[in-house]
């Protein structure tokens, strides 16, 4: 099976451009691609994750990543998919979140030897003057082309300022500069991105002539990966002092019976034959052992295989599967906030950070979503005895071991 046909397989391809052509660099390892990803936070999410697996794929075939941060364009902001204006950054708070994704990426990609590369867009589009930009690339652009794109069009409708309508052109721009420096000859990026996209490899042919080797992929079903990595407490993180190992690999143990084996398809290097075979006897317990694969293998690849190992064995405990308990998440008690060894349940959903607030723990607990070692508690008058170990469950995915500490 070529590197092609496995990508199709797993379900990662949408839209192309040059199919063909793409297929015989891909398949050759003479592609030399990039993925942008703005800077917009100190640490990589779960949203990134399917551009992550998928530069580890086509690097491990010979071919060579380009990771693009964008630290000029953050600066701008994507209006794809946004109902308002990102808020403006400063330059420090930018550099600082670029030296955090590039510490994380090293874990997918192996930056040695020049097999891949880092660049921050920053470094040319910073340079760039207003009257550069207007005659160099803004000749190049139809507006009424520009507004035809669905990104434009809803933000039309409530509000687009013309900073963002900028977005599109110095995105294009990337592409011609990495074609020009690195040989780039192709550009990944999620569905939503398309139409930027398709600016980058209209400018470089309009610029260049029409021989300019320039293409461009989408992936299937990124708009689905932004969707991922959301909980209650807000993004799912790759950086372990925001979503502890544990939490992370209980994301993937909890994902949706329909999503596992898509889950597993596209971002695992579990061979695609043995999941189309497990695909096949999909039923009852089954999902259980596909989704403990895919938390696993998440897990084991942003995390490492200790923390991996730790997670499964907190795991098999809270679900009586006879694991280990150590490693679960914990929260602890002052012996001396106890009363006769025991503390009211609203209290404790309170401060193990189940609840906000006493009144949405009392919610909680009258609508049936506590459970403590395993027994449902539904009176919020309930006072909990902290002498043994306590495990109390919200739901299905939230839970905390208690410890009590003088």
């Amino acid at each position: 099976m070529t590197t092609f046909e496995e990508l199709k397989r797993r379900g990662l391809l949408a839209q192309l451009t040059d199919e063909k052509e793409i297929e015989e660099l891909v398949n050759a390892g003479k592609a030399t691609f990039y993925i942008g990803f703005d800077p917009t936070a100190d640490s990589l999410h779960v949203g990134h994750f399917m551009a992550l697996c998928l530069m580890k794929r086509l690097q491990t075939a010979g071919n060579k990543p380009i990771v693009l941060i964008g630290g000029g364009t953050a600066m701008i902001g994507d209006p794809s998919g946004k109902t308002d204006m990102r808020k403006m950054m400063t330059p420090e708070t930018i550099q600082h979140n670029v030296e955090c994704f590039k510490k994380q990426m090293s874990r997918f990609i192996d930056f040695s030897d020049n097999k891949a590369i880092i660049v921050n867009n920053a470094d040319w589009l910073m340079k760039l003057n207003y009257i550069d930009i207007l005659r160099e690339v803004g000749a190049h652009f139809s507006v009424n082309r520009m507004l035809s794109h669905e990104c434009y069009k809803q933000r039309m409708e409530r509000g687009l300022t013309f900073l963002e309508f900028n977005y599109m052109i110095m995105q294009s721009y990337d592409f011609l500069e990495l074609f020009r420096k690195y040989d780039c000859n192709m550009q990944f990026g999620g569905d939503d991105q398309w139409a930027n996209m398709l600016g980058g490899t209209e400018l470089i042919r309009r610029k260049l002539g029409k021989d300019a080797y320039a293409m461009t992929i989408t992936l299937l079903l990124n708009s689905e990966g932004k969707k991922m990595g959301k909980t209650e407490k807000g993004a799912v993180w790759l950086d372990p002092e925001k979503t502890p190992p544990y939490e992370f690999f209980q994301y993937w143990r909890n994902v949706a019976d329909a999503d596992v084996i898509k889950c597993l398809k596209m971002l695992t290097f579990v061979p695609v034959e043995d999941i189309e075979e497990m695909e096949k006897d999909m039923e009852g317990s089954q999902f259980n052992k596909a989704k403990e694969l895919l938390a696993y293998e998440l897990t084991t690849l942003v995390h490492g295989k200790e923390e991996a190992d730790k997670a499964l064995e907190a795991s098999k405990a809270l679900f009586g599967g006879g694991g280990n308990s150590e490693n679960m998440p914990t929260a602890v008690i002052s012996s001396a906030e106890l009363e006769d060894g025991s503390m009211g349940l609203l209290n404790i959903l309170v401060k193990a950070e189940l609840a906000p607030s006493v009144s949405e723990a009392r919610r909680l607990v009258q609508q049936g979503g506590i459970t403590v070692n395993d027994e449902k508690i539904s009176d919020p008058k309930a006072r909990i005895s902290l002498s043994g170990e306590v495990i109390i469950r919200k739901g299905k995915k939230a839970f905390r071991k208690i410890i009590v500490k003088d």
